[in-house]
């Protein structure tokens, strides 16, 4: 009854966390939710305001597939204005976020048993966007004592000729790891020579604290061809009106209007005008979030490098942390055995009523990501609750 596809595909595990803090909460249970990976802060008033007035106006009917005009242009805007790059209108799709925008890419360029490179730890949707494709997802391990850089002795171990793509995500989710523009261009000389198209997730690209962020196109060099995706998620506090858009060439751009328009339509209207907004008008809101998220990072670092047997590396962006917590798995308690990185953020979930996201997830285990896009009280209060229960796990062992 139910197609194959469906089994070969993980649920979302950072949305699954989610659902189990929400369940708590409606019994009364006090959850402090480290999970989350959106920003606690409330998208700004010019931005509401633009949607108010859009449904006053009666702007609330089916737009063109690939989006506004007006809302195209103001993307090419903002590319060239924030990233220095140059499109035309018709090179750019705006979808219902940027996960659609992944998830349509990996569909109009991947065929049955291609695959299609990620480099762990990834972000959970990543391989399953490829499988949905029918491709086949191509897993590159990276590691915390490289601060997560590609390791390209490995990547030369797994080239062949069924490899049609490779996605790139930096600043990273569940890292946060910004990689350097060497690293990028290396990646792109790889993606030009065997003729790979390269998706570059951008979702975190203002959110980048010790260096200028560079877009991956901005690198490009080899001449590969690069699918831009970005989004107003992240950047305007706007996870919830589901906008994000694809950069690129225009027959990749055609294909991938030609799939959403049998999917979805349209992106939502008045999000769309409320867009317009966010990216042409006062940026001082992104700003202003961007110190909050920096001053947070800084404070929750020191708080988890001030638990014993945590180590946890600077991330160069986004708002989270990704600690080393392999020292506690193998332990046990009540006759319940640490194994994997769920066993853990099950039993910290269970003990210290906080909800953190396996590594294991994203493809790395003896990790744990958790987010600062919550205020501070909130997620130091969490982090003395983790240390506690991590202590006691500790004792018992």
């Amino acid at each position: 009854m139910i197609s194959n596809k469906v089994d070969k595909i993980q649920p979302s595990f950072t949305l699954q966390m989610t659902s189990r803090a929400a369940e708590l909460r409606s019994q009364g249970v006090d959850v402090i939710d480290l999970g989350v990976g959106e920003p606690d802060f409330n998208t700004p008033d010019n931005i509401i305001a633009a949607a108010k007035k859009a449904m006053d106006d009666g702007f609330t009917k089916y737009t063109p597939g690939s989006g506004l005009l007006v809302l195209r242009e103001a993307i090419c805007e903002k590319l060239h204005r924030d990233n220095s790059l140059s499109y035309s209108p018709d090179q750019i799709i705006v979808s219902n976020g940027a996960k659609h925008s992944l998830s349509t890419c990996c569909q109009a360029i991947l065929n049955p048993g291609d695959q299609a490179i990620i480099f762990s730890p990834y972000w959970v949707s990543f391989p399953e966007f490829i499988r949905l494709a029918d491709g086949e997802p191509l897993v590159i391990p990276t590691f915390s004592e490289k601060n997560f850089t590609p390791d390209f002795d490995q990547l030369e171990k797994q080239i062949n000729p069924r490899i049609k793509l490779m996605i790139i995500n930096s600043p990273s989710n569940p890292t946060g790891s910004v990689w350097d523009n060497e690293t990028i261009r290396r990646l792109l000389s790889y993606a030009a020579q065997y003729n790979w198209v390269v998706i570059s997730d951008e979702c975190y690209e203002q959110l980048v604290y010790d260096n200028e962020f560079q877009s991956t196109e901005t690198l490009n060099d080899a001449g590969a061809n690069v699918i831009t995706i970005q989004s107003l998620s992240k950047t305007y506090a706007m996870t919830g009106w589901r906008i994000g858009y694809a950069a690129g060439d225009i027959t990749i751009i055609k294909a991938m209007s030609k799939i959403q328009g049998q999917a979805t339509s349209c992106a939502n209207s008045i999000g769309q005008i409320a867009s317009v907004e966010a990216l042409t008008g006062d940026q001082s809101e992104v700003k202003m979030m961007k110190d909050a998220f920096l001053n947070r990072r800084n404070k929750m670092l020191n708080r988890i490098n001030d638990i014993a047997g945590i180590s946890c590396q600077t991330p160069g962006g986004a708002f989270y942390t990704f600690p080393n917590v392999t020292h506690f798995l193998g332990m046990e308690i009540d006759g319940k055995k640490i194994d994997t990185s769920f066993d853990l953020s099950d039993y910290i979930l269970d003990m210290a009523k906080t909800t953190t996201v396996a590594g294991a997830g994203f493809g790395c285990e003896g990790h744990i990501r958790l987010s600062y896009a919550t205020d501070e009280k909130t997620f130091l209060e969490g982090l003395n609750r983790i240390e506690t229960s991590l202590m006691k796990l500790k004792e018992t062992s």
